[in-house]
């Protein structure tokens, strides 16, 4: 065997048994067709023989606006809700772990499970929530399952738990409104700010508490139980952390990642 037949031969193994991950998808995806596959081998042959690789479609520009506050970690804070165009908008609501929108918010229309908070397919940590005793162990959502990296690409996540708390603890701020929408305006260390608009949740198909409460997701598991996540809630007198029930349908307030 060749030394160039070698190399290929090395080549088509890889590329063959590769699996795709959100983080290693672009590698694997040599023609750029969204997937990964055997087709992708047919096109390494093809620029093997030819020299000429297959062009990169163009990607769309990320477009979305972002607010640095000084923060330690350096962490940049979305100015919109997902879903929305400006501050004071409320933008989608997500169940945790779901990507898009939808009419009714119940277990039964859950995504992660078979029709009830005891039945779930991914995300358990315990096998009595789990659909026939499942568990994966997972607490933080993976990419795929982000709203924010699934809406808006990879520069953009969810934020931690420890995120929303550097937030809290080192900006002020204060309840106020913006074009009649209520919620809270951070002000971070170097003076810029941030608007969280109150947009309330969605329980089944019912708007609750809108313009009294906000309610963000964080990327985190609860703590009481499977079924849950974690969420900021504030108000005007103050603000709580709550394990929410996944399926309820809450706010998504992106940050965005380093792409050092």
């Amino acid at each position: 065997m060749t030394k160039f037949s070698s190399f290929l031969f090395v080549l088509l193994m890889m590329l063959a048994s590769f699996t795709a991950s959100a983080q290693e998808y672009q590698r694997g995806d040599v023609n750029y067709d969204g997937q990964v596959s055997i087709s992708d081998v047919t096109s390494l042959i093809d620029y093997l023989l030819s020299g000429s690789w297959p062009e990169d479609p163009v990607t769309p520009p990320d477009t979305h606006e972002y607010v640095d506050l000084g923060l330690p970690s350096g962490t940049l804070w979305a100015t919109c809700n997902v879903g929305a165009t400006a501050p004071e908008e409320y933008g989608d609501y997500f169940a945790w772990g779901e990507t898009e929108p939808k009419e009714e918010y119940t277990w039964e229309t859950y995504q992660w499970c078979n029709g009830s908070d005891t039945t779930l397919t991914k995300y358990c940590t315990n096998s009595i929530w789990g659909y026939q005793d499942f568990t994966d162990g997972k607490v933080e959502l993976d990419p795929e399952d982000d709203a924010a990296y699934a809406n808006w690409g990879s520069s953009w996540r969810m934020p931690t738990v420890e995120q929303l708390n550097e937030l809290i603890d080192n900006c002020s701020w204060t309840w106020t409104d913006r074009n009649g929408v209520y919620g809270r305006l951070f002000t971070g260390p170097n003076g810029n700010t941030l608007f969280l608009p109150a947009a309330g949740h969605l329980g089944a198909n019912m708007l609750r508490s809108s313009n009294s409460d906000g309610l963000y997701w964080t990327r985190s598991l609860g703590n009481t139980g499977a079924y849950y996540a974690l969420a900021l809630s504030f108000y005007s007198g103050g603000k709580q952390w709550w394990n929410i029930r996944r399926n309820c349908g809450l706010s998504v307030r992106a940050v965005r990642v380093s792409q050092n």
